[in-house]
């Protein structure tokens, strides 16, 4: 039902996932203009100075000289990175998901290939793929703009991936009061794709199905 689209997206350069099942290594890390800030000036519910010095314990730990040209603005860098990654954790999702909009329509309401980066809160490593849902309205519809926000929210902090596809899900069903949703998420773990197993051609598959979805699945394709 739930058709995936498989495609390298140009405009991203981050590891990710492709039908071929191969990764897109070829990036590399830039500075920005928020990393000239001090960390000091920097507004966030983070505490980034206790960030910073374990990761100067860190890089010490591995045998690493923290005060190196190379290394020695990694720990604010590193801090300011969490902040950003992880900044899910103080946000409400349901907030986007307040304004809805009466119609008549009880047909199923499809958005496919939302891509999320998410971090593995087993290792601290990057999750990357797309999320594909439905749902099928109970005489109200939300903005299509709001569920790739809701997704945004909940995978920006630690997570494991039938977590965040359980969340998704019962979210939507709450707060549209829809008569089903469906929720399907496949990703690339970092975790088994750099490290550990090393199997970087595989793609992890959740789904989540909610109301007349679990009631009435589709039927299996032949």
């Amino acid at each position: 039902m739930l058709a995936i689209r498989r495609s390298i997206d140009p405009a991203m350069n981050h590891p990710s996932f492709f039908g071929n099942g191969e990764l897109n290594g070829n990036h590399a890390c830039e500075t920005d203009e928020i990393d000239a800030v001090p960390l000091t000036a920097v507004q966030s519910p983070v505490d980034l100075e206790r960030i910073r010095r374990a990761v100067r314990e860190i890089l010490e730990a591995v045998g690493e000289d923290p005060d190196r040209e190379g290394l020695r603005e990694t720990p604010d860098r590193v801090a300011r990175m969490y902040a950003e990654v992880f900044e899910g954790m103080h946000q409400d999702p349901g907030l986007h998901l307040k304004k809805l909009f009466t119609q008549e329509y009880d047909e199923m309401v499809l958005v496919k290939d939302i891509r999320f980066v998410s971090f593995c809160e087993h290792h601290l490593l990057p999750v990357v793929g797309q999320v594909h849902v439905a749902y099928i309205p109970n005489g109200k519809v939300i903005g299509l703009s709001k569920i790739p926000r809701v997704i945004d929210v909940l995978a920006k902090r630690p997570q494991m991936q039938e977590r965040l596809t359980v969340e998704v899900a019962d979210l939507l069903m709450k707060e549209l009061d829809a008569q089903g949703v469906a929720v399907v998420i496949e990703a690339s773990h970092s975790c088994m794709t750099i490290r550990g197993v090393k199997k970087p051609n595989s793609t992890f598959v959740t789904s989540a199905m909610r109301g007349l979805f679990k009631e009435r699945p589709p039927p299996a394709p032949r």
